[in-house]
């Protein structure tokens, strides 16, 4: 109860509208697709309005585009408005802030991991339907927003931050990782038998997994979640994690800008968040609209990930009518350079499943590309038997004789800070 009222006492204060907004998704966990329709179409178009009175860059384009509003019937109206993307964010980040007197906004960044950090604030009712959308996925597996957390976090906060941080883990009741030297880390494992979810980068999860397992430590009794955040779940990640802490990680979609995207239910399917945001597919590529993001309208962004989407009229056994994202495959934009050719980095991912389904071998993995035509990829796994056989049969037929390949086992993939890349160009 102690840790409820610290926890609540800052809620009201930081998030005031938290707390409306957990119970409003709470009770829409249970809509009917088309009541999540009715109510995407309706939020969307107070958005429209919103950017068109107060974003001066939206209230250009609008004019520009010959839209206006008031022609907003249904989502597919939203397709008259052009896609935006980071450097669109970045350029004209002043321009798209809006003039509007909110009561509090804070300030946010992106990670950078793509090379562009966007910094933007969020107003008030924007950051805590964030929170919320994070708290009902939390509430699927019986965990309340005050519950004892412990968090991997990508980089060692300097000393001016520390304190701040430690303080406002206290009143969230967590405890996290963020310098991964051997006393830290020990002293983090000690902790975990307290904690009632583990969150945080996918791939340090999987290292702290692979760590717990070789100490063969695995009591962690009030342990109900493991949750991935910020980058992909390889499939080499999972068995060592179900190993190491007795629970499958499950993932959490989204971003800075764009809010909570997607949550993974008990069943194993991830359901769009579609109270928060809408969800457009072009080419492959998601296509993410922010219905809560007033102070810096977040409209037809290219979030910059290959995704596919559940075919219409799929039905998880979970009973959400929500629709499911079956698959993030990836990056959009990296680019392996042939002799002749370009390729869509996003190949290291359709080889390695393949790889996965035809011969039953997972293996964490990194593509690195330091000049034209020639291809390293670090195997994170030691070399058995026809492994180096396998991939190259397997790259050959996505890139053909165009790229020559180096193939590196045993090789140490952890990133020094952030979330990890599976592909880095240095052409």
């Amino acid at each position: 109860m102690f840790r409820k009222l610290i926890y609540r006492l800052y809620e009201n204060y930081r998030n005031p509208s938290l707390k409306a907004d957990f119970h409003f998704l709470i009770e829409s966990d249970r809509w009917s697709l088309p009541q999540l329709q009715n109510y995407q179409i309706s939020a969307c178009r107070e958005l429209l309005f919103f950017a068109a009175a107060y974003s001066p860059y939206y209230k250009q384009q609008f004019q520009k585009s010959g839209f206006s509003p008031e022609t907003f019937h249904s989502l597919e109206d939203l397709k008259k408005l052009p896609i935006t993307d980071k450097k669109t964010l970045t350029e004209h980040n002043k321009q798209l802030q809006a003039v509007y007197p909110f009561k509090k906004t804070i300030y946010s960044k992106t990670s950078g991991s793509t090379g562009e950090i966007l910094s933007f604030y969020r107003d008030e009712a924007w950051e805590s339907f964030h929170l919320a959308s994070i708290f009902r996925g939390l509430s699927w597996y019986g965990i309340s927003r005050w519950d004892k957390s412990a968090v991997l976090s990508g980089s060692d906060p300097g000393q001016k931050t520390q304190l701040k941080i430690q303080i406002l883990d206290f009143i969230r009741n967590q405890f996290r990782l963020s310098s991964y030297n051997k006393r830290t880390t020990d002293k983090f494992i000690g902790h975990l038998n307290k904690a009632v979810s583990i969150q945080g980068y996918s791939s340090m999860i999987y290292e702290l997994a692979c760590m717990c397992n070789r100490k063969n430590n695995s009591s962690f009794p009030k342990l109900k979640l493991v949750k991935g955040t910020s980058d992909m779940i390889f499939d080499s990640y999972r068995e060592e994690i179900k190993k190491a802490f007795g629970k499958p990680i499950i993932s959490e979609y989204g971003a800075a800008e764009t809010g909570i995207i997607a949550f993974e239910c008990p069943e194993g399917n991830m359901h769009i968040n579609m109270e928060g945001v809408i969800i457009e597919e072009s080419d492959g590529e998601i296509i993410v609209t922010n219905l809560h993001s007033r102070s810096f309208p977040i409209i037809r962004y290219r979030l910059g990930d290959y995704i596919r989407l559940a075919p219409e009229g799929y039905k998880c056994p979970c009973g959400r009518q929500h629709p499911v994202l079956l698959e993030l495959q990836g990056r959009v934009g990296g680019v392996i350079c042939g002799k002749t050719n370009r390729f869509p980095s996003v190949i290291l991912n359709f080889a390695f499943k393949e790889i996965m389904s035809k011969y039953n071998r997972i293996f964490s993995y990194q593509g690195i590309q330091k000049e034209k035509s020639r291809l390293t990829i670090r195997i994170a796994e030691a070399e058995n038997p026809g492994d180096r056989e396998i991939i190259k049969r397997v790259f050959e037929h996505y890139l053909k004789d165009d790229v020559i390949l180096e193939i590196l086992f045993s090789q140490d993939l952890r990133p020094t800070q952030g979330k990890r890349n599976y592909f880095i160009s240095e052409i």
